[in-house]
């Protein structure tokens, strides 16, 4: 079993960068492919980054390409999502994810772990 706790959410004006962090307890964190989504409410949850069990693969939604980089450390058993470059429109419950394979995947429901989620908040 994998428990993930994401932090690092919170308001911030467009323009502007965050930091979430996704800490994974368990040994074999270093052996699974981790992904961030979101979420708003009443529309479906939708891939945002994911990054292979030893970070030697990442991809990408083409909606935060080349503002938003996905890296871990397994050494401290976290996933981050560094934000750059925020618009409203990335206003959005965040959610981490761990799937029991080393290979990433951008569909959610090759996840097995997900998260409780961080509220980011873009203001305009």
């Amino acid at each position: 079993q994998v428990q993930l706790v994401e932090s690092g959410g919170g308001l911030v004006q467009a323009g502007g960068s965050l930091r979430l962090s996704c800490a994974a307890s368990g040994r074999t964190f270093s052996s699974y492919a981790m992904g961030w989504f979101r979420q708003v409410p009443g529309k479906e949850r939708e891939f945002v980054a994911t990054i292979s069990w030893n970070g030697g693969n990442t991809y990408y939604a083409d909606s935060v390409k080349g503002r938003f980089t996905i890296s871990r450390d397994n050494a401290k058993n976290t996933v981050y999502l560094q934000m750059n470059s925020l618009k409203p429109e990335d206003t959005a419950g965040y959610y981490c994810a761990a799937r029991r394979f080393a290979v990433a995947a951008v569909n959610l429901y090759e996840y097995d772990y997900w998260g409780q989620g961080t509220l980011v908040t873009v203001s305009s």
